[in-house]
């Protein structure tokens, strides 16, 4: 009972953290140190795979007009910077695990991520708000969501969703609801092929008879309701508010980390 419990917890913090700007997987990670248990990388991609589930239901009409309204200019043109975004995020992925890299599973580097990101954002929401209000999505901040994207893979305590919106912020779509979407959008194919890797490779390796997929379904469940629910209230709190509390927030939680945790832990 006391390891569901621990896994409805981690779907529960999947399910908030995933689209606000302040990291899952740097959540996640430290909520498995301070004491929840460790997860497997399928466990923990599958649930972020339920929060991106509920994105797709609440995006479900758009992303059904950009593919069958697709002889629209307008609808082409935003579909191709969705797929190219994609497909930087990939390519730079898979190079990046051909290389070696690998998420590290220490609090520390999490919680300076934390700090530095949230003191990027305070920065970048300066930045953005002096810029005239653009809803557009340009070739450049496509190529850079991408970029970013990758990058917030590699680094936990990042945030996909803050690294990716503030990238289209700054450099075109200065309009938060049009960055916003955009980010989120991309993140879709994202999350869904990372989630199909991760099973192939324990499929692979023939982990799947050591997977506890009932923990995956229900984290799985309660990342994806979690998720649509903290979803649609930050679609209406970007309407009239900046990420700033966010990144007090950031700021505030990886001090603390780094003060409580020895250096290194």
């Amino acid at each position: 009972m006391s390891d569901l419990i621990n896994v409805i917890v981690l779907g529960i913090i999947e399910g908030i953290t995933e689209f606000l700007p302040i990291s899952s997987t740097g959540h996640l990670l430290i909520a498995e140190k301070f004491g929840l248990g460790e997860r497997s990388d399928l466990f923990n991609v599958g649930i972020q795979a339920g929060a991106i589930l509920a994105v797709t239901f609440i995006y479900w009409g758009r992303i059904w007009r950009l593919f069958t309204q697709w002889r629209d200019p307008a609808n082409r043109d935003y579909l191709a910077k969705l797929f190219v975004a994609f497909m930087i995020t990939a390519v730079l992925g898979f190079i990046a695990v051909k290389l070696g890299f690998k998420l590290p599973e220490a609090v520390t580097p999490v919680a300076w991520a934390l700090v530095i990101g949230g003191i990027w954002m305070i920065v970048a929401e300066y930045l953005a708000a002096r810029q005239p209000d653009r809803t557009r999505v340009t070739w450049v901040v496509a190529i850079l969501v991408g970029i970013a994207q990758m990058i917030a893979g590699i680094f936990p305590g990042t945030s996909r969703s803050g690294a990716t919106i503030f990238a289209a912020m700054l450099f075109g779509t200065s309009n938060r609801a049009a960055a916003t979407e955009f980010a989120f959008l991309v993140g879709i194919p994202t999350m869904y092929a990372a989630t199909g890797y991760e099973l192939l490779k324990v499929l692979k390796e023939g982990g799947v008879h050591h997977e506890d997929w009932t923990a995956l379904g229900v984290g799985f469940v309660v990342s994806a309701i979690v998720a649509f629910i903290a979803v649609k209230w930050l679609l209406g709190y970007i309407r009239s508010h900046r990420f700033i509390p966010f990144a007090i927030y950031r700021i505030v939680v990886g001090a603390a980390l780094l003060l409580l945790v020895p250096a290194g832990g």
